[in-house]
């Protein structure tokens, strides 16, 4: 069976072009791990690989939904699922290339046993967070859950409704029960073949340049423009999954009077750089080939462990 290769990294690590090199020399086929590039129209914020690309190079679950939509977990699961299958068929290999570090995880090691959303509820949630602040409701969530509490930036707004939702749903906090369900069995034999390449900077510094040199491109490339006309054409509101994305979420607080171009990049910058030290965190604990994200593209590095693993795979799908 052909291998499928995860190539993980903090945003603005160089994976997207590490995963284009990997393409002209191997038949790759990428399937984005990217909770943002799912919504249609959200080209620019998410750095979406441009249609000449995609034209080169099959990209697969990129512009699935609008962005009034939401798209979970298990529903990456299934479509990567699918497409992964659909790329062996075609004697491909699938790279898997990506920062949404949770969809990596529910892949290879399965989904939690944890309840479905409750709509009501998160109605409440937001509504008590536009009173008194996500940091208040994150202080809630450290006595109540400080395992996940402890994990999570205190306006990471998705993520601590989410907590707080399933302790109020199930009576027990989402650190217990994270786990539960999960069929070891089934994620060691789907490994079998898979191989886990992670981008990982340790120059700090360098990494924060390059974030900032990402968003300012951003910028200047129509962000602010583009979610204007996203809102013209969706009925949008901040809550949303969607337009709760890094970058979005800042320049909806600049077109709604906020803020200035300037807290725009400021807070966009600061929002990226937290991005991607979870990342980091989460890729530290994380089984992998380590690829240095200080330097060029590690392109033969990454290469000579696809092509060590392609000497002992069989060839035939």
């Amino acid at each position: 069976m052909l291998p499928v290769v995860l190539l993980m990294g903090p945003t603005a690590s160089g994976k997207s072009a590490l995963a284009l090199e990997l393409a002209a020399r191997f038949p790759v086929e990428i399937v984005s791990v990217d909770s943002a590039q799912v919504f249609r129209g959200m080209d620019i914020g998410t750095a979406k690989p441009d249609p000449a690309t995609r034209a080169l190079v099959p990209h697969h679950l990129v512009d699935l939904i609008d962005p009034t939509a939401s798209y979970s977990a298990a529903r990456f699961c299934a479509d990567a699922t699918v497409a992964i299958d659909a790329i062996r068929a075609r004697g491909r290999i699938p790279l898997l290339a990506g920062g949404t570090m949770l969809y990596f995880k529910a892949l290879t090691e399965g989904l939690s046993a944890l309840p479905q959303a409750d709509a009501e509820l998160r109605a409440a949630l937001d509504a008590r967070a536009a009173m008194d602040g996500w940091p208040a409701l994150h202080a809630e969530l450290a006595r109540v859950d400080p395992a996940t509490a402890a994990r999570l930036a205190p306006n990471d707004s998705q993520r601590i409704q989410r907590a707080l939702e399933v302790h109020a749903l199930t009576g027990v906090p989402m650190s217990a029960q994270v786990g539960a369900g999960r069929r070891p069995e089934a994620a060691r034999e789907a490994a079998r073949g898979w191989l886990r390449l992670a981008v990982v900077p340790d120059d700090r510094a360098r990494l924060h340049r390059r974030i900032a040199q990402r968003f300012e491109a951003m910028l200047a490339a129509g962000l602010v423009d583009e979610l204007r006309a996203l809102r013209d054409r969706h009925a949008l509101s901040p809550d949303l999954p969607a337009m709760r994305c890094v970058g979005y979420r800042q320049a909806w607080r600049l077109l709604d009077g906020e803020i200035d171009a300037k807290t725009l990049l400021d807070t966009g910058v600061a929002a990226t750089r937290q991005l991607a030290k979870r990342q980091l965190t989460w890729l530290r604990t994380t089984p992998a080939e380590v690829l240095d994200g200080d330097g060029p593209l590690p392109v033969a590095a990454a290469a000579a462990h696809i092509e060590r693993l392609l000497q002992t795979q069989p060839r035939s799908a």
